[in-house]
């Protein structure tokens, strides 16, 4: 089965930074990303699937109780993808939005960066 452009981008926020249990978010790390992939995030720039895994179970012991949703469909143009998201504790309005852009080739995310704002100011 080959991964689309779209499927990646829903992979990489729900299965992987919304995902709380370390094993399988550290499957769907190896379904979506290239072993070197390149993730540009608000804190630095973390290369490497491994690196990228530990950076994502970082966050989640930040903010164990929060949840991201899409905010809106997925864009795709060729080889790019851009899903905004909403996030903050479960049950409670978005305490931040954001959105992921990725480069993909051959089935997997080689490239992503990922833009965040708190509620109510300028994205």
């Amino acid at each position: 089965m080959t991964n689309t452009v779209a499927d990646l981008m829903r992979r990489n926020l729900l299965d992987v930074f919304n995902e709380p249990d370390p094993e399988r978010r550290g499957a769907a790390i190896a379904q979506t990303y290239a072993e070197d992939v390149v993730w540009h995030e608000p804190d630095g720039v973390v290369r490497g699937r491994e690196a990228l895994a530990e950076r994502a179970t970082e966050l989640r012991a930040q903010a164990p109780d929060w949840v991201f949703h899409p905010d809106g469909p997925v864009s795709v143009n060729d080889d790019l993808g851009h899903l905004g998201f909403q996030c903050g504790p479960a049950g409670q309005p978005p305490v931040a939005t954001g959105m992921d852009i990725a480069h993909c080739k051959d089935g997997v995310i080689i490239e992503l960066y990922t833009i965040v704002a708190e509620v109510g100011q300028p994205s």
